[in-house]
């Protein structure tokens, strides 16, 4: 004996979310049941149930206006997906800086030609069922679609600064999320298991995701840093004996497969007055000397015996022009001279050599332009202002982000460099930040946009030998 609901031909008429649902109890009845329920199983109609809910979504799919709002708001969705990730897409593949940039632009045009194809499945799945399997090729679309815009959503709230993008992003991150559940429901048949897929798709996923983790993010995030070498000639004395100079040569070895921007270098020459004690410094003497070095450019001194006076520069420049590009694998070799009267009170010399420079995967410069003195220019970063006692020359250059997303989603930043001057010594200070003057911090400055700074010194030279031949 059966208990139920027979549906007529007016329930075939209604939509397939308004159908009423029917209720089958079957008792025994058929041989098979009967036998099937000695055997202590269970029949389950809800296979058929939802494959006669899927049938009567077929049906409704073109007799509803409700219908109609979904085509129209899932082609919606994938238009603007398809354009969105295209747009950056091509961006990327034509003029990211790096490999895996490349790689990444690829793989948008890939799913947004494939979200195309969804968009034009989905009419024909929705209104014509020309082709038998132009649902599960919308469902495929529509389901790259959700990936994209859920991966590209968490990426700008990570890193975008403009609102207009995030809430685009979130906007098609749930409208593709409705329009998978759509498709998912109007289908008829599924031809592939839903465990076997979803196996399948995590092993994808987790095989791509190694491959990427393995052989585009570590090797992007390998340390690179050039070393500078200092090498003091020997010196030579004037025709008239009263002056001499030591040249000084300076080499940049680049033993990386990166290439480098020049913010600027810089060289100075510290000259001191060292005399010898007899005996041991008294502690507390000793204590006193050692914590005025905190405020000089150099090291404390560790011998008891040397009188150490603070150093004072004698000259200062920088050593290779600023906004040149240094290839991977290249060394770069300069000389400088240093000139010092042969009747100097100093003892020794104390040479030091620097490198600000870009990594040119991470970012891209524009021209360094002069942007003005510190004593006659308001335009000066916070970090800068708050640095009393220095006179600063300045230099700017807007930056390029490496990649399309970060490009057209963040604001544009702008590098300045400052040249710092004092009575012991000179240094560059670089700062990254938006043209209202909102720096970025220092561990950005780095991992973002590859800032490195490279060091010497002090290399020392001893000056007797040249003072005793006078």
């Amino acid at each position: 004996m059966a208990i139920g609901r027979i549906s007529t031909d007016d329930d075939h008429e209604l939509p397939w979310w308004q159908a009423p649902r029917s209720a089958v109890v079957r008792e025994g009845g058929t041989r098979e049941n009967r036998l099937h329920g000695m055997a202590g199983g269970r029949v389950s109609l809800r296979k058929n149930s939802r494959d006669a809910t899927r049938e009567r979504a077929q049906r409704a799919l073109t007799h509803n206006g409700r219908s109609r709002v979904c085509l129209v708001s899932g082609l919606l969705v994938l238009v603007l997906t398809t354009a969105a990730l295209g747009y950056f897409g091509i961006g990327d593949l034509t003029s990211a800086f790096t490999f895996p940039g490349r790689l990444t632009g690829a793989v948008l045009v890939a799913v947004a030609f494939t979200a195309f194809l969804g968009t034009a499945a989905l009419v024909d799945h929705w209104l014509f069922q020309t082709f038998p399997n132009s649902g599960l090729v919308a469902l495929l679309g529509a389901f790259l679609a959700l990936l994209a815009n859920l991966t590209l959503f968490f990426e700008l709230l990570a890193n975008a600064d403009s609102n207009r993008w995030k809430v685009l992003f979130g906007t098609l991150m749930l409208g593709s999320a409705w329009t998978v559940i759509v498709l998912w429901r109007t289908l008829t048949t599924i031809p592939t298991p839903k465990r076997v897929a979803t196996a399948l798709l995590a092993t994808i996923v987790i095989a791509v995701g190694n491959f990427g983790y393995q052989n585009l993010y570590l090797p992007s995030q390998r340390e690179v840093r050039p070393v500078i070498k200092l090498t003091p000639g020997d010196p030579v004395t004037s025709p008239d004996r009263k002056e001499f100079s030591v040249p000084v040569d300076i080499t940049l070895e680049n033993h990386s497969d990166k290439s480098f921007d020049v913010l600027g270098t810089e060289f100075h020459t510290m000259a001191q007055r060292v005399s010898m004690s007899p005996k041991d410094l008294l502690l507390q003497q000793w204590r006193s000397d050692a914590e005025q070095w905190k405020s000089f450019e150099g090291t404390h001194p560790l011998s008891r015996r040397e009188i150490h006076q603070p150093g004072e520069l004698v000259q200062a420049q920088p050593w290779m022009p600023y906004g040149t590009s240094i290839a991977a694998n290249d060394t770069v070799a300069a000389r400088v001279v240093v000139q010092l009267p042969m009747n100097t009170s100093y003892d020794q010399v104390a040479f030091y050599a620097s490198a600000h420079l870009t990594r040119k995967d991470r970012v891209s410069l524009q021209n360094l332009d002069f942007q003005g003195y510190s004593w006659h220019s308001e335009k000066l970063s916070q970090r800068v202002k708050r640095l009393q006692g220095y006179d600063y020359i300045a230099y700017q250059s807007r930056l390029h982000e490496n990649n399309a997303i970060d490009e057209n989603t963040r604001d544009p930043r702008y590098v300045t460099v400052y040249w710092r001057f004092d009575a012991h010594g000179s240094s560059i200070i670089e700062t990254i930040g938006t043209e209202d003057g909102k720096d970025e911090p220092k561990k950005s400055t780095e991992d973002r946009y590859g800032v490195r700074i490279v060091e010497t010194g002090p290399v020392e030279r001893i000056l007797w030998d040249i003072k005793h031949k006078q």
